[in-house]
């Protein structure tokens, strides 16, 4: 990844927190309400029906900082996305996803997944890899679907594929575009609302992005998804998703809803370029929450605070991508 290009590092526990969470996907739910599962008033009476407005995010005490302890509660006690990665393979993803829902059903909360296994992901770089061809994705997103079906789960889909397309270090965008398309569909006639990402606001501009989302089937999604992994401030990310929202209604799809990733997001300022890896000005940023307010559905934590993003020289003494690493959480904490 050219850091100067892309200030931003695929970490989200693509194996260490998903073996943690796979290793105990049976464990008890969490009956509490959190503060934070806030929901906003239905505009219809189709979507007063729908339990993701009332219900919250689930919390999921599976998950690292969940189990780190006291120290790490104001991490550990918010809600975080499940990744469901090529780490799940075509014969146990299923399971893996129904078990997850389920338990967050349980607790009576919204299960939030973020799916990452296209093929070519992350274009050879920090977080390469995913399936080898476009044929075994597509097996693979049906039995997701065939798991999220009826759960009624939010669904952020394929962080950063949407964005690096025509990138000289990436390659076949129009399968790319078509499989995006699919796995949209599957996921969405399955129930899901589905936001497939669009990048930052320091990445494509708004037209771009526009004409990409409309290649890549967001026709069949919710909206999009933005910042994801990302630092960017959330007023900036603001405009950047109201922008595009109003160029896809310009290109035919009006009404887009959108999310904001503000995990690490709460520094206050710019990114600093060029120090993307586990940098240490980053802070944690805005609880993650369902608000409705116009087309803003809310503000997730997709990529979990605490976990490295890798082991580089860059990265400021952190372990292997996606490890959770106690020093690192207390940096984004102010400690």
């Amino acid at each position: 990844m050219t850091l100067a290009r892309l200030p931003v590092l695929r970490t989200a526990a693509i194996a260490v927190a998903a073996a943690t969470v796979l290793a105990t996907l049976t464990g008890p739910p969490v009956l509490a309400k959190s503060p934070h599962d806030t929901a906003g008033p239905a505009s219809s009476a189709v979507t007063r029906t729908d339990p993701r407005r009332t219900r919250g995010l689930f919390v999921d005490p599976k998950m690292p900082a969940a189990r780190a302890g006291s120290e790490f509660a104001r991490i550990g006690k918010l809600a975080q996305a499940l990744w469901i990665t090529d780490y799940y393979p075509t014969t146990s993803v299923r399971s893996a996803v129904r078990d997850y829902t389920s338990r967050a059903i349980l607790a009576g909360k919204t299960p939030m997944m973020a799916v990452y296994a296209i093929p070519g992901r992350d274009c050879g770089l920090s977080s390469a890899g995913g399936f080898v061809t476009y044929p075994d994705y597509r097996a693979w997103i049906r039995q997701v679907a065939k798991g999220v079906k009826g759960q009624k789960a939010i669904v952020v889909l394929e962080p950063d594929a949407v964005a690096f397309m025509g990138d000289p270090r990436c390659t076949d965008a129009g399968p790319r575009q078509q499989v995006l398309a699919y796995a949209a569909r599957l996921l969405r006639d399955a129930g899901a609302w589905v936001y497939l990402d669009a990048g930052h606001s320091g990445w494509r501009s708004a037209p771009e992005m526009a004409r990409l989302l409309k290649l890549s089937g967001i026709r069949y999604a919710r909206g999009f998804s933005t910042n994801v992994g990302n630092y960017r401030r959330t007023v900036d990310e603001l405009a950047y998703a109201k922008a595009l929202a109003r160029k896809l209604g310009a290109r035919g799809l009006p009404g887009k809803h959108y999310v904001i990733e503000t995990a690490r997001n709460g520094a206050g300022g710019d990114p600093v370029d060029g120090d993307v890896c586990n940098p240490t000005w980053a802070r944690i940023g805005k609880a993650p929450s369902l608000v409705f307010e116009g087309r803003l559905d809310g503000y997730l934590w997709v990529k979990h605070p605490g976990e490295s993003d890798g082991d580089a020289s860059e990265c400021h003494g952190g372990p292997p991508s996606g490890a959770w690493w106690p020093a690192g959480a207390r940096v984004l904490l102010g400690r």
